[in-house]
């Protein structure tokens, strides 16, 4: 009771009613919160979070059932049916599912219980018009969930209500489409036959007996066939479709229509309806798939013109594949639905189109994947590969269902594929054409160009199973392709023989000149894979994962381009039997046996290790290459392979003399000739002009191999080809040798695409078309003014052919009206026609020399890049070599030039690539050379043109690179730097000239302080402030020397931008732990004190920091002020810091509101030190009107009321005068708080108030009408002042408006 009164007390004086007792009839109230969350769980969106929740709720209502707490389950039962009809779509599954396991696992309730809750509660008859859908959806997922429970079976009664509740909910489609329909086909799936037969036929036997109506009724049918044959037998189906089959010549019409039906209703899916497949399954299993396939589908789908029926077909088709036997396989696969298929792949090539290849290019792997019946693999790759357009097969020549093939299946196809390239077999092909092509054939010509088409693509087949590394191959099937590969594309065949399994199989039509130079092509693509291509077969088991697994030979360790150098020699032996298609000279033929001959000892004397393996390898790969080349470029090969064997001999020769004691003689021969490596690198040079891909990386892996024995000449040589100086020397074979080759680049198509250059394949043609604009750009003036010289000769030509057949008569003649007769206009008209034909064979000359110009110039480029490759090889190899020292200046006077002129995007990716080989491994690279011998004085004086250079560019992008060089050899010439030294600080201390190593630290540091006062006292400068910090980190001995002449510069510097960045300089110099160790004590101090007052000297002149430039500078300032006030008190040093306070104050006011938040922090952070606290935020005043509309705290608006701000003034009221208050009241009374004891006495002033200014108005409007005013003159009066008034605000309301 004490309790109830205290509530009651305390109820009153809140001002709120005690709340009434509410009863808990359902005990709903009485569940845990945690209960309850598990149905807010259940209708989230995550199917996670819905999936924990429903596991959780039934572990709970386990542990409830335990404690007979039966209420938790009723409630339970009416919350999932309630959310059956969730407006939430994610939600009703989700409760479905729910319903489900708790009717699963919870047997005591009856399933005709829960049937009639969901009945009730979703009741389509009573819900509004605009729940329904909702109403149709929970009792869709009710049944649903009463199917899932595993129980439905059990109770028949109930399974019959719940398949004639899908029935009704039929006639929602718009709702629920074809639901109802599959879920009926589910639960028919799972029921028994004795069911099946006793309660369920009667309740189907609507549905069954109209199964042509609809494809969800038919496949009802189907399901209801396939799951109780012994019930559904001929004589049942007979009473029910009125024929004993499914598949007759009778229902096929309905079929096809409902087919029809079903195809459009998964037209977005893209998927075979089920229903589709189950025909094909019933026709099957009634023996009547040849009538299914002609009548329904290919005379019924495949005639009608809508895509969804087309693509029905081609799905039917591979869902055929696995289900039938191999001649019907056959048959299906040459008929007219794999006409139609290639006839739509070919027109689908036409963007925004839909592709149907990919989904069949799946379904064919699933198909190889699952089916072990050899022949059926076969089959259905030569029914593919034998679609043909024209010849020309539709599936890709890389077709990646290969390698799902079985091995000895690969191999058989392999031997078809070679088989139809000598003897093509059009007849057995499923060839079409399209209308375009069939209107712009040729009569006598088809055929032969239909075997050019399919050996075409057959070339490149072969080569991509090589390619691939998902097949599974051996090195026997590689060797194979490849063997065939180079004998059709060099070789002919005389006469049969079982040594040379290519000669067996003759050519049924002679190989042209473009079919060969086509195989040609593929077969170098085909080398230059193999020159990569991993060990194959058994050969992976024994290799680590991480070991290094070696590329490009075979498993005994022989190359795979030696493998066919063999078989090419043993085909050049036998004469009697084959022939080369282009026949070799006597001087090519000794070239090749000398090739030959040098492998061979090459060979044997990697193996006696007389001579390293990788040069062995490099003269190996490079002879070996040059022999295959020489079938297609003899002439080049033959003087490369002369130039190569030469090379080679002067290595042997060189490490003979080694071994012996060199002769005077000797030396001199030495010094005159050039060195083999030289030679080399000369053939490596003329071997990157040509443009393949092939040559490029046989030359990258030549060169690793040959970098350690690199001479300064050879380097030289190299850096020549980038020299822009001798820009256009040595480059004219280049040129030369390119416009030689172009018309053989032109018809071969393939392996010019492979040539190209990695990486540029994409960017090909949108490069050369920003060069050609370029080009254009940069020559239109010069074009202009050769147009007008042109004109102006051609004039002159012109008037001279009139003037010689006088039709251009003078004016003194008079003879002006005189006429030409026919024969003189005929010669007139032909000595104009040949004038203007040779005018226009010198614009044709012209545009062609500009064009041959422009590609040259590109091929110099590419030419470049390509040796740009074999830089970076020497400096990722040699990086310790003294010779990369000579490399710094040729590549920074390269960036220079091509940093100085215009350039478009291929000599941008020419300076990106120049400029990462620079950075990255060079100025950047870990390794670097550490014994530069007697080039101490050289390497000072390049260190001077550097520095020196970098002061006079004008882009502070070049200079950032040549000052980066220069800490390059800064870092090369003071070498390693012992850890003793670098961890004792007294050594490092007394030792610091020692740290340098080779450096002249007195003609350094001036170098330097050279470049840092140019920078200082300079306005315009390339250099900038990072680079000194990056100097002043790196090489704390000169950080010690220059941090003086930084320091002037805090207050000496020419602007604010390199006061700031000597702050930084400084300030970052002082960070370094090795420069703090170096500085003793009394100089850290003096060097402070010097430090601060310059910091002093510098904020003096700042009065306000509105500009960008001060804000930073002072920012800069701060930071350095920061870290010497905290150094010092760290230190304890005797400094006086009272000048640099006193200069720091006045930034209170300078900076203001216009500084950012960081230089602010930084600013107080900085006064910390002086004991200066930054005072807290202060809120803004709040204006005198602000506070005047402020309600007093103590009074409460009451609702309903307009404030007094917002009430409408009364215009008769006199105005009050400034500094009284209205109405006689006190100024500022309202300010006073309206307390409860007080509120009664304010109440009764008001009154008075009110009663007091109501007389005064009634008195004043009596003297203003005046004494003796009659009640009519009054009344006249008051409506006149009425009208005017009511006029004034009208006006006003107008004025208001148009303002």
């Amino acid at each position: 009771m004490a309790a109830a009164a205290a509530a009651a007390s305390m109820g009153e004086i809140d001002g709120e009613a005690v709340r009434p007792r509410v009863s808990d009839a359902k005990g709903i109230l009485r569940q845990s919160r945690e209960f309850l969350d598990f149905f807010w769980d259940i209708a989230k969106p995550e199917q996670e979070t819905r999936l924990k929740a429903i596991e959780r709720l039934t572990e709970h209502l386990k542990t409830s059932e335990k404690k007979n707490e039966s209420d938790e389950l009723k409630y339970t039962l009416k919350r999932l049916v309630d959310g059956l009809s969730h407006s939430r779509e994610a939600a009703r599954p989700g409760f479905s599912l729910a319903l489900a396991q708790v009717l699963g696992v919870f047997e005591e309730i009856p399933l005709q219980t829960a049937l009639d809750q969901i009945k009730e509660k979703h009741d389509l008859h009573k819900v509004k018009k605009k729940l329904v859908r909702n109403a149709a959806f929970g009792r869709f997922f009710g049944v649903l969930a009463l199917s899932q429970s595993t129980r439905l079976h059990k109770e028949p009664q109930v399974l019959v209500q719940c398949v004639q509740l899908l029935q009704s909910l039929a006639q929602y489609r718009e709702h629920l489409r074809d639901l109802p329909r599959k879920t009926m086909v589910d639960i028919l799936s799972e029921t028994n036959e004795e069911v099946f037969q006793e309660v369920l036929l009667g309740a189907l036997h609507s549905d069954l007996s109209c199964a042509f109506s609809t494809p969800e009724q038919l496949q009802l049918l189907l399901v209801a066939m396939q799951r109780f044959p012994d019930v559904l037998k001929p004589k049942k189906l007979k009473k029910l479709l009125g024929t004993a089959t499914v598949i007759t010549e009778e229902n096929i019409p309905k079929l096809v229509e409902v087919l029809k039906m079903a195809a459009r209703s998964a037209k977005k899916e893209h998927v075979l309806p089920a229903v589709a497949l189950d025909l094909l399954q019933v026709s099957l299993r009634e023996d009547r798939f040849e009538l299914f396939w002609r009548e329904a589908v290919v005379g019924g789908l495949l005639t009608d013109q809508a895509g969804p029926s087309s693509y029905m077909c081609y799905r039917l088709l591979a869902s055929a594949l696995p289900l039938l036997p191999l001649p019907q396989l056959r048959r299906m696969l040459s008929g007219e639905v794999m006409r139609h298929y290639g006839q739509h792949v070919v027109s689908a090539q036409l963007p925004d189109r839909f592709k149907f290849a990919p989904e069949m290019e799946t379904r064919v792997a699933e198909f190889l994947t699952g089916c072990s019946d050899a022949e059926k693999q076969l089959a259905v790759m030569v029914a593919f590969s034998t679609l043909t357009n024209q010849g020309y097969p539709v599936v890709p020549s890389f077709w990646k269902v290969v390698q799902n093939l079985r091995p000895a299946v690969l191999r058989r196809y392999v031997d078809w594929l070679k088989d139809t390239f000598c003897r093509p077999q059009l007849d057995s092909c499923l060839d079409f054409s399209t209308r375009r092509q069939r209107e712009n054939q040729e009569e006598g010509v088809q055929d032969k160009q239909c075997v050019f088409r399919l050996r075409k693509w057959i070339v490149p087949r072969l080569v991509s199973i090589v390619e691939n590394s998902q097949v599974k191959k051996d090195e026997e099937l590689v060797m194979d392709i490849a063997r065939f590969v180079f004998f059709h594309a060099f070789f002919d065949v005389k006469k049969s023989t079982p040594d040379i399994p290519e000669t067996e199989s003759t050519l049924s039509a002679p190989l042209d000149t473009s079919t060969r130079d086509v195989v040609a092509s593929s077969f170098f693509g085909l080398l230059q894979h193999l020159n990569h291509l991993g060990a194959l077969g058994d050969c992976t088991e024994g290799i680590a994962p991480h070991e290094r697994r070696v590329q490009g030979v075979t498993a005994d360790g022989s190359l795979w381009i030696y493998c066919l150098v063999q078989y090419a020699d043993r085909l050049l032996k036998h004469t009697k039997y084959v022939c080369c298609a282009r026949p070799m000279t006597p001087d090519e033929r000794a070239a090749w046996d000398s090739m030959l001959a040098s492998v061979e000892a090459l060979r044997k004397r990697a193996k006696a290790k007389k001579m390293h393996v990788g040069e062995a390898s490099a003269f190996q790969q490079l002879l070996l290459l040059m022999g295959i080349y020489l079938f297609k470029a003899p002439e080049e090969s033959v003087e490369l392979l002369q130039d190569l064997q030469n090379c080679m001999a002067k290595a042997q020769e060189k490490k003979a003399r080694k071994k012996k004691t060199k002769a005077a003689a000797g030396a001199a021969e030495e010094d005159e000739e050039p060195h083999w490596v030289e030679v080399l690198v000369e053939i490596l040079l003329s071997l990157l002009s040509q443009p393949s891909r092939l040559i490029r990386q046989v030359c990258n892996a030549v060169f690793s191999r040959i970098a350690a024995h690199l001479t300064p000449a050879a380097l030289h040589s190299i850096l020549d080809v980038l020299d822009p100086r001798k820009e256009g020397e040595g480059q004219d074979a280049l040129v030369v040798t390119d416009e030689r080759d172009t018309d053989k680049r032109r018809k071969c198509s393939s392996e010019d695409e492979e040539d190209e250059e990695e990486g540029k394949g994409e960017n090909e043609d949108s490069d050369s078309s920003e060069e050609y604009s370029d080009d254009e750009s940069v020559g239109d003036d010069e074009e202009e003014e050769e147009e007008q010289d042109v004109d102006q000769n051609f004039r002159l030509e012109l008037m001279k052919v009139l003037q010689g057949q006088n039709a251009l008569a003078a004016k003194e003649d008079g003879s002006e009206d005189e006429e030409l007769d026919d024969e003189a206009m005929m010669k007139l008209d032909g000595s104009i026609a040949t004038l203007f034909a040779e005018q226009k064979k010198r614009i044709q000359a012209k545009k062609d020399e500009k064009e041959r110009l422009r590609k040259e110039k590109m091929l110099v480029r590419d030419f470049k890049i390509k040796v740009l490759d074999l830089l970076e090889i020497f400096l990722s190899k040699q990086s310790e070599s003294p010779q990369v020292l000579g490399v710094v200046e040729p590549l920074l006077a390269v960036m220079e030039n091509a940093m100085s002129r215009d350039t478009n995007q291929q000599e941008q990716d020419f300076l990106r690539k120049t400029a990462d080989i620079f950075m990255n491994q060079l100025c950047k690279a870990k390794r670097y050379c550490r014994n530069m011998g007697d080039m101490k004085e050289e390497l000072h004086d390049m260190l001077d043109r550097l520095v020196s250079r970098a002061q006079k560019l004008s882009d502070s992008s070049v200079s950032l690179y040549y000052f980066s060089a220069s800490l390059y050899l800064l870092k090369v010439l003071r070498g390693s730097v012992s850890p003793s030294l670098r961890g004792n600080e007294e050594e490092a201390s007394a030792e610091q000239a020692g740290a340098m190593g080779a450096v002249d630290v007195d003609r350094v540091t001036a170098l330097y302080r050279g470049a840092l006062t140019s920078f200082m006292t300079h306005r315009k400068s390339s250099l900038s402030g990072g680079m000194f910090t990056e100097l002043f980190t790196r090489f704390p001995v000169l950080c010690v020397r220059l941090l003086d002449t930084a320091a002037e510069f805090i207050s000496g510097g020419v602007r604010q931008y390199q006061q700031g960045e000597a702050c930084t300089v400084v300030l970052r110099g002082l960070q370094t732990r090795d420069v703090q160790q170096l500085l003793p004590d009394p100089r850290w101090k003096d060097l402070c004190e010097k430090t601060l007052g310059y910091l002093v000297e510098t904020l003096k002149p700042v009065t306000e920091c509105k500009l960008k430039v001060d804000q930073e500078k002072v920012l800069k300032v701060l930071e350095l002020s920061q870290f010497l006030l905290k150094n010092i008190r760290q230190k304890a040093l005797s400094v006086n810091l009272e000048p640099l306070r006193d200069a720091l104050l006045p930034l209170k006011e300078a900076h203001g509101s216009h500084s950012s938040r960081r230089l602010q922090d930084t600013y107080w952070n900085v006064l910390r030190h002086f004991g200066i606290l930054k005072p807290k935020g202060e809120k803004k005043e709040k204006s005198k009107k602000d506070t005047e509309l402020q309600p007093p705290q103590g009074l409460r608006k009451k609702k309903g009321f307009l404030p007094e701000t917002k009430k409408r003034k009364n215009r008769k009221k006199p105005v009050v005068q400034e500094g009284k208050s209205p109405a006689g009241g006190r100024p500022g009374s309202g300010a006073t708080p309206r307390t409860p004891a007080g509120a009664a006495a304010q109440d009764e002033q008001h009154e008075k108030k009110r009663s007091k200014s109501s007389k005064k108005k009634r008195k004043q409007q009596g003297g203003a009408q005046g004494a003796g005013a009659t009640p009519a003159k009054k009344a006249k009066a008051e409506s006149a002042e009425l009208q005017q008034q009511q006029k004034k605000k009208k006006k006003k309301k107008r004025e208001g408006k148009g303002k």
